[in-house]
């Protein structure tokens, strides 16, 4: 007999707007802190995280504007929609990244989030630059001459 699976949808929401206007160097996978009926949202695949940014507050890692949508079958006991989170991170890693994005013109965001086969929600956090808009044209032109690859191999 199988086992049925606990967690049988996947949820991986991505953060699209975030490779064409950053360049990423490091990439870390970090888990949040939830309150209730969030994480219900989550699985129903109800979060955005295009204006959602990090930052540091006495050396612990915050996200800011992620908005994760009220639980439509939550009483009056649903959470606040865009409130900071905290993110969770081991000391060296949060060392290595405050040391880093001390650094002019880095900035964390938010690339995806996903629930992991525990059925924790976890969130993929990018030390990123900000692209130049020669370096925007210059990915549309790779985009595009992958892409005529790609049809020309089929």
């Amino acid at each position: 007999m199988d086992k049925k699976k606990k967690f049988d949808k996947i949820i991986n929401i991505k953060n699209r707007k975030a490779s064409f206007e950053f360049e990423f160097i490091d990439k870390y996978v970090a888990g949040i802190t939830l309150k209730g009926t969030e994480i219900k949202s989550i699985r129903e695949g109800k979060v955005s995280l295009t204006e959602a940014y990090c930052y540091f507050r006495r050396g612990e890692l915050y996200i800011k504007q992620m908005h994760i949508a009220p639980y439509s079958l939550a009483s009056h006991y649903n959470h606040d929609a865009v409130r900071e989170r905290k993110l969770l991170l081991n000391k060296q890693e949060l060392k290595k990244m405050e040391n880093k994005f001390a650094e002019k013109g880095l900035s964390i965001i938010p690339v995806r989030i996903f629930i992991n086969d525990r059925g924790l929600a976890k969130i993929e956090i990018a030390l990123a630059r900000g692209k130049k808009v020669h370096d925007k044209r210059q990915s549309i032109k790779d985009k595009d001459a992958k892409r005529d690859l790609q049809r020309m191999a089929f």
